[in-house]
Formats: structure tokens, C-alpha cells, sequence
């Protein structure tokens, strides 16, 4: 098997890293920290993004019809790699929702929206959790009630989000609803794609342990706020609906299953290689005795084995992908082996660095500006984020290994 790029795909991986050398100064850097942060990107990096789009970039792997460019998800890896390498930028389409449409849309849907989210014009923010079923979603209470026929058919949406990251920026929210009261567990959901500034919406912040001191650019999971979201009387047209009514749990799953699939999500989990091994490569006094110590050498080389096999699983999901085969399993594979992969880095790293690993962003004598500390802080959150990892290791033993659901 040949894990290696082609000629063309290593000339645009170059042709990509000169765009990012000449544009991303530090001027749009402190702009695009700005939206990680969750307050927006600025003026700086929103040109940026413009220039992304009119090269295709964002949509490589999309179909033409939609306006993408009809290439391999290969391709888009790379592309997508160099980007979150170099400054956390996803790319890709516009968040968790898009994906999700190109599956399940209606074809009126696919040619709203996608061409919309290629260009940044749509951005969704996902709507799943709530405050009494955060990893477990089939506890859904959050409910959406038909009403009328016809043309004048509609939802009417009551019910309460949490957790809901960048629902202050977002254009729509990717929206997992109770539609059949009656219902229990997965039967009865529906996913709905509804305006944020739709009435009847409230957004209520919720900050993080990241936000003071705030974590410098390139923390993991950096983000210093998310959101809980309030629905009343919220109402919704029922071409909003993606996918059949009561079908939303298959919609959702995947979705999810197409979101984790992709360089930035596999990146969130192996930065913390690259950081620590770029830093003992530093000129900084204190990682020279460090690089020299076998016992450390010996653990970052083990760590960053493990991280490559992050990146082939990756790679795995995106071919069976690119073939039009199923993809089931796959993807809760994947979010298993990366979310812990990046919890053990972060506690190695931080027994290799000791008490330097626990200063702060601020803090005297810290190590890049406080970064293993931020990244200690939110190490756990991957595990939790998507679907708990017990929740995929279930779908693994189902899906995956064909075993029953135990026995009550």
C-alpha cells in the first residue's frame, strides 16, 4: 500500500503553504485567534477566507454541481491539513451541518445551502446536547410540533441547547429535535436546519476554563466561550426538515460520522505531538537536556507512533469514503483512538516538563506562552465532544463487530 501524495498533490501542498506564508501575517493570526476565541473573525481574516473560496480549497472534494470541485477527499486532506497546521483554520464547507445535507438533503436543500457554506455565507453551529443528555442524545427532550398543512405547514420548536459552540457567530443550527412526543430513546427525532435569527431564539453565554487567563494561539480546544440556546415558540418551515420526520437519529449519525472524518479533526488530537517535539528542537536552554534524556526521547518517539495511527485511520475512513462504500464503524473508531491518544500526550508531556507545564498564559517562566497548560485544561474535552468515547466504543461493538445489545 502506498501512503505517499502524488506529484500534483505535493505541488499544491507547496502552492498552499506560499499562500499561507504570504497572507497569514500576524495581524490576520491575532484576527483568526479572535474568532477561535469566539467574538468573530475580524476585519483582517475575513478577505482571507474570500481568497480561500475563489481557489476551491474549501470545497475540493464537493461535488461540481454545488460548487465544489469535484476532486478527492485526499486532496482535500491535505489542503485542509496545512491550513489547521499553520493557524487552526478549518476549512472545509461551513461546520458540522453541511456534510450532513450533501447525505440527506433534498436537492433544493443541497443547492441552498452548500454553495452558501463553500463561501461562508452559511455557518452552522450544532444543536444536540442539552442539560440532561449531553453524550447520550437519544435523551433528546427538546421538542418540535407540526402544525397546519400544506403550504402553511410548520414546527413550532420549544426546548433548551447547551454547549453549543460558535451559536453566537452562526448563520443556522443543526438542530436535533423530538418530533413525536410519544417516543422514546432514537425513535421519533428529526433534524431541523433553522435560522439563528429566527424569533423566538435566545443565546445565553457560557464561558470556559480557558477564558482567564485566555489560552494562546494553537491551544487545544482553546475556545474561551460556548452557549446555551433557548427555544420558545420558535417557528420553523417544515422545508427546514433534513431528511425524513422520525428518521433524525440515522440523519444525525451520519453526520457526525462525516464531520469526524477529516485532517483538522484528526489534528485536534496529534498537535500536541508536534508541539512538544518542536519545542525540545528549540533553542530554549531548558529543552536541551530534555532532547538528550533517552527516557524522553523514547516517550515522544511512542507518541508520535500512536499519532500516526490517528492520521492512517483517518486516511482508512476518508478512502471507504471516497469509494462509495459504507462507512459505519469508522468514524467511532476513530473519535476512541484520538481523543485518548491526545489525553495520554498531554499527561506525558506534562510529567516530561514538570511544574512548567501547570504556568498559565501570563504566568512568569511558562513554557509558549502557557500552551500545555491551556491544552492540560481542556485534555478531556475531545473524549466527551461528538459522543462520549464509551458511547462509540458501543457503536464499535455493534456496528463494527456485529455483538448484541446486552441483556436488562
Amino acid at each position: 500500500m502506498d501512503f505517499s501524495f502524488s506529484e500534483e498533490e505535493e505541488a499544491l501542498r507547496l502552492e498552499v503553504q506560499s499562500f499561507i506564508q504570504e497572507h497569514f501575517t500576524e495581524e490576520v493570526l491575532a484576527d483568526l485567534t479572535t474568532g477561535k476565541r469566539g467574538r468573530g473573525f475580524g476585519p483582517r481574516a475575513a478577505p482571507i477566507f474570500r481568497k480561500i473560496a475563489e481557489r476551491g480549497w474549501n470545497a475540493i472534494a464537493w461535488p461540481k454541481a454545488y460548487g465544489g470541485q469535484g476532486g478527492s477527499r485526499i486532496t482535500q486532506f491535505l489542503v485542509e491539513e496545512e491550513f489547521y497546521r499553520a493557524a487552526q483554520v478549518v476549512i472545509g464547507g461551513g461546520g458540522t451541518g453541511t456534510p450532513a445535507v450533501l447525505a440527506s438533503g433534498t436537492e433544493a436543500q443541497k443547492q441552498y445551502y452548500v454553495p452558501r457554506a463553500i463561501h461562508r455565507e452559511i455557518i452552522f453551529c450544532q444543536g444536540y446536547s442539552e442539560p440532561h443528555c449531553g453524550t447520550d442524545l437519544a435523551g433528546v427532550r427538546c421538542r418540535a410540533t407540526r402544525n397546519g398543512t400544506g403550504e402553511d405547514s410548520h414546527y413550532v420548536v420549544n426546548g433548551q441547547k447547551i454547549y453549543t459552540t460558535n451559536a453566537q457567530v452562526a448563520t443556522h443550527v443543526f438542530l436535533l429535535v423530538r418530533t413525536d412526543p410519544e417516543s422514546k430513546r432514537h425513535a421519533g427525532l428529526s433534524i431541523l436546519l433553522v435560522p439563528m435569527d429566527t424569533p423566538g431564539i435566545t443565546v445565553r453565554p457560557l464561558l470556559t476554563l480557558q477564558n482567564n487567563p485566555g489560552g494562546p494561539a494553537g491551544t487545544t480546544y482553546g475556545e474561551e466561550r460556548t452557549n446555551e440556546v433557548f427555544f420558545d415558540d420558535v417557528k420553523v418551515p417544515v422545508s427546514c426538515l433534513l431528511g425524513e420526520e422520525g428518521d433524525g437519529w440515522a440523519v444525525s449519525q451520519r453526520g457526525l460520522n462525516l464531520d469526524r472524518v477529516g485532517a483538522w479533526r484528526y489534528l485536534i488530537s496529534v498537535k500536541r505531538d508536534e508541539d512538544i517535539v518542536n519545542w525540545l528542537k528549540s533553542d530554549d536552554v531548558r529543552a536541551a537536556p530534555l532532547r538528550s534524556d533517552a527516557s524522553v526521547r523514547d516517550k515522544v518517539a511512542e507518541l508520535w507512533i500512536e499519532g500516526q495511527v490517528c492520521r492512517l485511520m483517518t486516511m482508512r475512513s476518508m478512502t471507504i469514503e471516497q469509494r462509495g462504500q459504507a462507512f459505519s464503524y469508522e468514524g467511532a473508531a476513530e473519535k476512541v483512538w484520538a481523543p485518548e491518544h491526545g489525553v495520554r500526550t498531554t499527561e506525558a508531556i506534562g510529567q516530561i516538563l514538570g511544574p512548567h507545564a501547570q504556568l498559565l498564559n501570563g504566568s512568569p517562566d511558562n513554557l509558549q506562552e502557557g500552551l500545555y497548560a491551556h491544552n492540560l485544561l481542556s485534555a478531556f474535552q475531545s473524549t466527551v465532544n461528538h459522543g462520549s468515547v464509551q458511547v462509540m466504543r458501543d457503536q464499535i461493538a455493534r456496528k463494527g463487530l456485529g455483538l448484541p445489545k446486552s441483556r436488562k
